[in-house]
């Protein structure tokens, strides 16, 4: 197909100093959970980004001195001749598919954790450290200290260049830089040049800015990444003063990269929508004259092309959506709008990152798998034989079978007990916020629609007899999970007394329409977003809502998705009452009893409505059923029975999907074994000479 001309200005070369990028689809920098430890996924996860059309793909902030001590997964760095040698091997990828490469050159000043270097954190003034990190203190640095972090910038921008990258970065952003230390008046509290006035704490940037400048001497371009609005990080940057950085260094760096900074940036879609960061970062382009990236979560090509046409940027900047489609780009370029593959907000690549392990993706199942298991987002193998496959259930695990599966050319019959595919994600994507979750099911509905050998059946619920008897050698049971009504979780092994009180609801009865009376108690014991989202619609719809919660925080996994302190306050304004570390202890009609997870007096509450929000059953019968059937020889010419999703194990949407795409890849395939992907490590004869080489 051809492109849309209404794209056509997406696709124009743009120039960045001395280089100049194909288009305007550019890869900001991003963590990835792999940084220095795994360089080989590192380098295939960016290289299928430059081949999916991204003019310009950046690493993760990368340390240029050991004083800046991140966990290795969530950095990467540039400290040695060695570290070159590593990061050569993204550019390398990067370049063979026509892309630029860039680096993100950084010091984390204060937040800086130096859990393995062991040396103390760096800032203009001495604070203490975050309770993560080992109790102390980071301490004010020396003149010495301030001539030192310009010089390291310096030296790591000969290693950049060493290792082949077209542009090398100052990064300024997100309040965790030793920049942002020295910007914010909050933090910088010295009484020298480098303090005080506006100009004082600005001029360290200024001039490491233009050191990297002047060692860069035209051979890469020099960016700056920026937080235009800092008023709510721990920088407290007013609006102002981040307006007056970008009037003081207009000219001065080759390119903009412009974001709100502190964790604002990286809310999910139940806080942030598509292009929300316009309002604080549209002046930019107005004070100077070198193109400027901005992020927004862009997803729809019309957005992207509106925010170049009206001079609010010159780059789509993507980090998630990136993640999400590899391919973006080639898409729009192709005329496929409606193969690209939305991201849906919902962060689980930054809770990867923040978990220290390779990014996942909910819309994306191969994301991190493109070196340990040569996956290709966009080319599955053909299929191993003949046989035809059967999936039942349509939930995003059934889904992601029969499309993928499609896609290997099998011939594929999908069955579902509802009306609409989609499974348990109609009922998520009802709740506030969640409505970009439905993406999940609508692009695979919409792959799975045109593909002429694969047929979806609606209604059409199964038992073990009816799939013995048509036929099928490969069948792929996602029949799902419910949730448990008698309050057995994390907390309580046993059930809780009362569970069988007609007033007593789980989840799915509340989502599923089921009557609910004020004043309502939730139980939340599930750690994620449900427990909150439902306090949130209820309070909504008008009920007296009391959210009981076993941990010391409401939705505490959802830090690990930056937004668990919006979930809280959302929730308070809401008029939701929080009641934290208790646990539920008993339930009668019109009441529960709830007791402190430390020793504290059970309490009567009121309670119209109990909704349990604990742990999900799996629906394993039709799974156990038709297992029986094959160790009795009567399951007719099945050879493959797989259960993939909440029906083997309940979890994240994102495990879901992944289950699914890869039991639709392992069908007819070798069995690999114990080891199933290839793993990165240090070989054991590794030698690490006395200067870094």
């Amino acid at each position: 197909m051809a492109r849309d001309p209404r794209y056509d200005i997406l696709f124009e070369p743009v120039r960045i100093g001395p280089v100049v990028a194909r288009n305007r689809f550019y890869q900001v920098p991003h963590c990835n959970g792999a940084g220095i430890q795994f360089p080989h996924g590192q380098a295939a996860m960016r290289g299928m980004k430059a081949e999916g059309g991204w003019a310009v793909v950046n690493t993760e902030w990368c340390s240029i001195h050991p004083s800046m001590d991140i966990p290795s997964a969530q950095s990467t760095r540039l400290w040695s001749r060695e570290d070159v040698r590593v990061h050569a091997l993204m550019v390398e990828a990067v370049h063979r598919h026509g892309a630029l490469a860039g680096c993100e050159l950084a010091h984390a000043g204060l937040t800086s954790h130096n859990s393995y270097s062991r040396l103390p954190a760096l800032g203009p003034s001495a604070r203490p450290m975050p309770p993560q990190d080992f109790p102390g203190h980071g301490r004010a640095m020396t003149r010495d200290d301030i001539r030192n972090v310009r010089r390291w910038h310096r030296a790591g921008v000969r290693r950049a260049l060493e290792a082949g990258f077209d542009l090398v970065y100052v990064y300024a952003s997100h309040g965790i830089t030793v920049f942002t230390d020295f910007l914010s008046p909050r933090i910088n509290r010295r009484t020298d040049e480098y303090g005080g006035c506006f100009e004082n704490r600005l001029r360290l940037l200024r001039e490491t800015l233009e050191d990297v400048l002047e060692e860069a001497q035209g051979r890469c371009a020099v960016a700056l990444r920026f937080g235009v609005d800092e008023k709510d990080g721990p920088v407290h940057l007013g609006d102002e003063e981040c307006r007056a950085v970008v009037e003081c260094l207009a000219e001065v760096p080759d390119l903009w990269d412009v974001n709100v900074g502190g964790p604002n940036d990286m809310l999910t879609s139940r806080f942030r929508k598509e292009g929300w960061q316009e309002p604080s970062m549209a002046f930019v382009k107005t004070l100077t004259s070198r193109p400027v990236v901005g992020v927004g979560r862009f997803t729809s090509p019309d957005t992207m092309a509106d925010m170049v046409r009206r001079g609010v940027v010159d780059f789509i900047g993507a980090a998630r959506p990136s993640i999400a489609d590899p391919f973006l780009p080639r898409k729009i370029e192709e005329g496929r709008i409606d193969d690209i593959r939305e991201c849906i907000g919902c962060n689980v690549c930054l809770a990867s990152n923040m978990m220290s392990v390779p990014i996942r993706c909910t819309q994306n199942p191969t994301m991190s798998e493109e070196w340990r298991r040569g996956w290709h987002p966009e080319r599955l193998p053909r299929r191993g034989s003949g046989t035809r496959v059967l999936v039942i259930g349509a939930g995003p695990a059934g889904l992601e079978a029969a499309r993928a599966a499609g896609e290997r050319g099998y011939e594929v019959t999908l069955a579902d007990a509802e009306s609409e595919p989609g499974g348990h994600l109609n009922r998520m994507a009802r709740l506030p916020g969640l409505e970009e979750w439905i993406r999940v099911r609508d692009w695979r509905v919409g792959q799975i629609e045109r593909l002429n050998n694969v047929e979806m059946y609606r209604e059409s619920r199964l038992n073990a007899s009816d799939v013995a008897d048509w036929g099928f050698g490969h069948v792929i049971v996602a029949t799902g999970s419910h949730w448990r009504r008698d309050g057995v979780g994390r907390t309580n092994i046993d059930p809780v007394q009362g569970h069988a009180c007609e007033h007593v609801l789980t989840p799915d009865d509340v989502l599923g329409k089921a009557p609910v009376h004020s004043p309502v108690v939730i139980f939340d014991d599930d750690a994620y977003v449900m427990g909150g989202a439902l306090a949130e619609k209820l309070a909504r719809d008008g009920h007296r809502v009391l959210l009981v919660a076993t941990g010391a925080m409401v939705s505490p996994w959802s830090r690990f998705v930056i937004d668990q302190a919006d979930i809280h306050r959302r929730l308070v304004s809401c008029g939701v009452d929080v009641l934290l570390n208790h646990n539920l202890v008993a339930m009668e009609g019109g009441s529960v009893t709830v007791a402190g997870m430390f020793g504290e007096a059970p309490s009567v509450r009121e309670a119209a409505s109990v909704v349990l929000v604990t742990m999900r059953n799996p629906q394993t019968e039709l799974a156990d059923e038709l297992d029986e059937a094959m160790e009795n020889g009567a399951a007719g010419d099945i050879r493959t029975l797989t259960a993939v999703g909440d029906c083997h194990v309940p979890g994240l949407v994102s495990e879901a999907v992944f289950s699914g795409h890869l039991a639709a890849r392992s069908l007819d395939e070798t069995d690999p074994g114990d080891l199933p992907f290839r793993v990165e490590q240090v070989p054991a004869d590794f030698r690490f000479n006395a200067d870094g080489g």
